[in-house]
């Protein structure tokens, strides 16, 4: 750790070995250098930071014996970001881990339009001691929940354990589990949709099932409680496509509530109690989505360990109206 910190900002030289013939560069430089993450050297590389034989390079350049790496390891992007005093819910803390249940309504990292307000000006706020992140503007991200997801976090302190959690989440080691209420009750209790997805054709911010361009996004889900017209579905995404749990239940004709983006409708408190129609405000007024919980390999321990996020009051207020006014059409819980 002291070694790399002493790197950073300064040039390094690097001459490629026997036996490394046709390894990808990003590959070879995350050997190098295991405390950083592929993610974060594949960015560097993409800035410009990195030349094989003194010509820029792509992450995907096959090396050869004989060629020479000269690289720039930057310096860590948090000392640019402005810390704010946001309110952290903290589940859980230790010397490697922050597991965080995220707020509505909160972006995870700055980026176009939004250089404030995230959760990582809250971060750096709260804590010294963070990872690099993946990407620019990103120290202790190793993945992210949609502005208006609510849920369950993990955030890195530290190069070593943002790899070892960032390299489980690529090799699909982690298990996550979301909570939806849904228009509608699917046919099925529990299914599995396997649908790829890929940016939108004509809206550049939305994503669509387009199964002759689309990268694999499968997912699980279960239905928990069924009511009259809605349904509280519990959903395990194998893969981690952007908008992925969104855009398969919209396509399964379930859309989420409050999910204007891919169909979801907002939700009166008269529409449930089937009274006359009344000025209110939405029961819910985001996308009614929460990344429950997480179980992976603690970085340190190597010790399975799993994470809880209860449900936000919002999303519980609505279930508690359905089950109010809606009669259960089932139970699976």
């Amino acid at each position: 750790m002291d070694e790399l910190q002493d790197l950073r900002g300064r040039p390094v030289t690097l001459h490629v070995g026997v036996g490394i013939s046709e390894r990808r560069l990003d590959k070879y430089l995350h050997g190098r250098f295991r405390n950083l993450s592929r993610h974060f050297l594949q960015d560097a590389i993409r800035a410009g930071d990195v030349t094989v034989n003194g010509k820029p390079a792509k992450p995907s350049l096959k090396l050869q014996h004989g060629d020479i790496i000269q690289m720039v390891i930057p310096e860590p992007p948090s000392k640019e970001i402005t810390p704010e005093d946001i309110p952290l819910d903290i589940l859980y803390e230790d010397d490697d881990l922050i597991i965080l249940n995220k707020q509505a309504d909160l972006i995870v990292h700055p980026a176009r339009g939004n250089k404030s307000g995230t959760l990582v000006n809250a971060l750096v706020h709260y804590s010294d001691q963070l990872s690099s992140g993946l990407g620019e503007f990103r120290p202790g991200i190793v993945h992210r929940l949609d502005r208006n997801t609510t849920g369950v976090m993990i955030v890195t302190k530290h190069e070593a354990a943002q790899w070892k959690i960032a390299k489980q989440f690529e090799d699909r080691q982690t298990r996550k589990t979301y909570l939806a209420i849904v228009h509608g009750t699917p046919d099925l209790d529990a299914d599995k949709i396997d649908a790829p997805l890929a940016v939108h054709p004509q809206i550049r911010e939305k994503y669509a099932v387009r199964p002759e361009i689309g990268k694999e996004a499968v997912t699980y889900y279960e239905v928990l409680e069924a009511f009259r017209g809605f349904s509280l579905l519990k959903l395990s995404p194998k893969t981690g496509r952007t908008h992925q749990i969104r855009v398969h239940l919209s396509h399964i004709k379930h859309p989420i509530v409050a999910d204007d983006m891919y169909g979801g409708k907002l939700v009166y408190p008269w529409q449930l109690a089937d009274a006359e129609q009344a000025v209110e405000e939405p029961v819910i007024a985001r996308c009614a989505l929460h990344a429950f919980s997480i179980e992976f390999r603690h970085p340190t321990t190597s010790e399975m360990v799993k994470f809880e996020a209860p449900l936000p009051p919002d999303m519980q207020h609505l279930l508690d109206l359905l089950r109010q006014y809606r009669t259960h059409l089932s139970s699976m819980a």
